[in-house]
């Protein structure tokens, strides 16, 4: 930040133009206007109508300045031709060294392109002369609700997702409010464009699209001064960072920097399905390098052309940026890992769930909402947890997060030791049926899942030695559930059901009409990405969709309400459980195990109070005295999209 003083700004000009130059400007203020800068001590100031003089005189004062050639008659010719380069932006120039320095005016020409308060053709007559406004904009006035039809009915016109995501993306940076209005107001059919399955592709093809930096980046270059980069983001109150080193986006793998659109896609659904305000969110990723060829030799590819760094040399990055966190913002920050891979998601929150506010989607978030549709489940199937069997496809932080958590519900449930209820869960990896008998080989997370049994190679084998009521996959692998596999479950269960949960939609295990096709419209059925309805014998079919935006937003608010300092698995089971009440019986009729997202606000609100509730119960709130009605509370803390009228 440059301050405005006699030494810097009078004697060297406004920026750049020579000394003679510059003391022959007349500077004056030609109208009072809001102004807002930052003081020394970092604090937001706004005035009126302030001076120059004061502005000289007083360092940190605020100051709109304008030059006025009114008084001249003709313009004072400058080496190369042309007017006078008072910003140092003609050719002539280019040779001088320019102080860039920052004046954000709250009224005309830049609060147009203030995505935080612009509203467009909203602004209504008075705002237009109060904020100097007019002639900056058609004469026409629109509500804010004709201003949502018209952006869905632009999108629309788009045939191709990813053309979608970026006209989502544009208007997030041109009209913030009214990019979470209509977010908010059409879920169901934009929620797959501003996340799965289309934010995939965004991610892979993030380097050629990328516009606007959106968060912070954060290398192994910038080491040592980790603290020193989280100053520079401009908003100081952040309650929820979303962080990943894009190792394992999806099922899409080692994106690198290019990762950064899952952490810009999460907060965009904390804010419009959670309430969670913008300004609290902070999108980072970490660039430690990629070893993904294609990636390094992409000429458009933003991040670190390197391979990536592990070890001692990861730890110390990421206990740097873990630290640095708490310093800057505080005990109550909620840092939630996303899209780590296997060896290093577990490690990082074994190491830091002690310690700091975190939160891993992929293990705890996926495992919520997995739990939530099984226990929804249980009214189309009958009987309890503890009287199925479940069988995963995929051993990674998903599968075993999601097996743990089902282990701990029936725990729970039946107060039997967790040891015991962990056996109901088996799991299949690449290498087979995960068997004691390879106890030694097996990575530390997957060892409480190595049971009694002889070694079973083949999937399919292992679906008819175990004979599954369940069949969840997590493999990021498509097509994995065969007809073969599919029929085979149909064969021993009347309703067998299957979760399909794989991002994005090229990955899923199988597809919705594949399910109920070859289970002869018997299964019960979800999947991680979205599907069409599916008819079969005259009967229509709709698949719920597992998606962790059912969880972590709620989740999140949650947290943050009771202002809690740690998470707590039953804070996991609370959600699961909140989740799984917002399913009514109109809902079962139709084969769904997940509530329609058209209500999704409503069900986070549910979620925050139940978490909240469990935060208090557990002592580890830290917003005292606790609100009465939990469910009220967290609804009037949530973010709202409407417009606010400006004075």
């Amino acid at each position: 930040m440059m301050s405005l003083n006699s030494s810097s700004f009078v004697k060297n000009s406004i920026s750049g133009v020579s000394r003679t130059q510059s003391q022959s400007l007349r500077l004056s203020v030609r109208r009072p206007v809001v102004v807002g800068m930052l003081n020394a001590n970092g604090r937001s100031e706004r005035k009126v109508g302030v001076s120059v003089d004061s502005a000289v005189k007083e360092v940190n004062a605020p100051v709109a300045i304008e030059v006025d050639d009114s008084d001249r008659n003709e313009p004072t010719a400058v080496v190369g031709g042309g007017v006078e380069d008072v910003y140092g932006e003609d050719s002539a120039t280019e040779d001088q060294f320019i102080t860039p320095w920052f004046v954000s005016v709250a009224s005309g020409y830049s609060l147009l392109r203030d995505p935080h308060h612009n509203k467009g053709l909203a602004f209504t007559e008075k705002e237009r002369d109060a904020h100097y406004l007019r002639g900056l904009l058609p004469p026409v006035v629109v509500n804010h609700d004709l201003q949502v039809k018209k952006m869905l009915h632009n999108i629309r016109q788009y045939q191709i997702p990813l053309q979608k995501y970026q006209a989502m993306m544009d208007l997030q940076e041109r009209n913030e409010r009214l990019f979470y209005k209509l977010l908010i107001e059409n879920v169901e059919e934009l929620l797959p464009i501003v996340y799965t399955p289309t934010v995939g592709e965004a991610c892979q093809k993030y380097g050629s699209i990328f516009k606007n930096p959106q968060g912070l980046f954060i290398s192994l270059k910038d080491k040592g001064k980790i603290l020193e980069i989280l100053k520079n983001w401009p908003q100081k109150k952040i309650q929820v960072i979303v962080v990943t080193d894009g190792e394992r986006i999806l099922g899409l793998g080692d994106l690198g920097c290019q990762g950064m659109g899952i952490p810009v896609g999460k907060l965009s659904l904390y804010t419009a399905l959670g309430g969670v305000r913008p300004s609290a969110c902070l999108p980072i990723t970490i660039d430690v390098g990629t070893n993904n060829e294609k990636m390094l030799n992409d000429e458009f590819y933003i991040g670190l052309r390197q391979r990536r760094a592990s070890g001692q040399e990861y730890a110390e990055l990421m206990n740097e940026f873990m630290s640095a966190v708490k310093q800057n913002y505080g005990e109550k920050v909620l840092i939630q890992f996303e899209d780590f891979a296997n060896h290093n998601a577990f490690d990082l929150l074994e190491k830091y769930r002690t310690t700091h506010l975190v939160f891993n989607d992929d293990i705890q978030g996926t495992a919520s909402v997995v739990l939530a549709g099984l226990i929804s489940a249980l009214k189309l199937v009958g009987g309890s947890l503890a009287d199925h069997r479940f069988l995963f496809l995929g051993a990674g932080e998903a599968g075993t997060g999601i097996a743990e958590l089902i282990a701990l519900e029936i725990s729970k449930q039946t107060n039997a030791p967790l040891e015991e209820t962990r056996k109901k869960v088996w799991l299949v990896d690449s290498k087979g049926l995960i068997v004691r008998s390879r106890l030694d080989s097996l990575q530390h997370f997957k060892k409480p899942w190595a049971h009694d049994h002889e070694p079973v190679n083949e999937f399919l084998d292992a679906i008819k030695t175990i004979r599954p009521t369940v069949l969840i996959g997590s493999s990021g692998a498509g097509q994995t559930f065969t007809k073969e596999v599919v029929e085979t479950m149909s064969s021993f269960n009347e309703k067998p059901v299957i979760l399909a949960l794989s991002n994005p939609t090229s990955q899923s295990e199988c597809t919705a009409e594949q399910a109920y096709t070859w289970s002869e419209g018997r299964a019960i059925f979800a999947s991680g990405s979205p599907f069409d309805p599916v008819e079969y014998n005259g009967k229509i079919h709709v698949s719920g969709q597992a998606n962790n935006a059912y969880i972590f937003p709620g989740f999140g608010l949650g947290l943050i309400i009771s202002g809690a300092i740690r998470v707590h698995d039953d804070m996991l089971l609370a959600a699961s459980e909140a989740l799984a009440e917002q399913v009514t019986q109109e809902h079962f009729d139709k084969g769904l195990i997940y509530p329609p997202f058209t209500s999704i606000r409503k069900i986070s609100a549910h979620i925050a109070a139940k978490v909240a509730a469990k935060a208090y119960e557990l002592g580890l709130a830290s917003r005292l005295p606790q609100p009465e009605n939990l469910v009220a509370y967290a609804e009037s803390c949530m973010y709202s999209p409407k417009y606010r009228s400006y004075r």
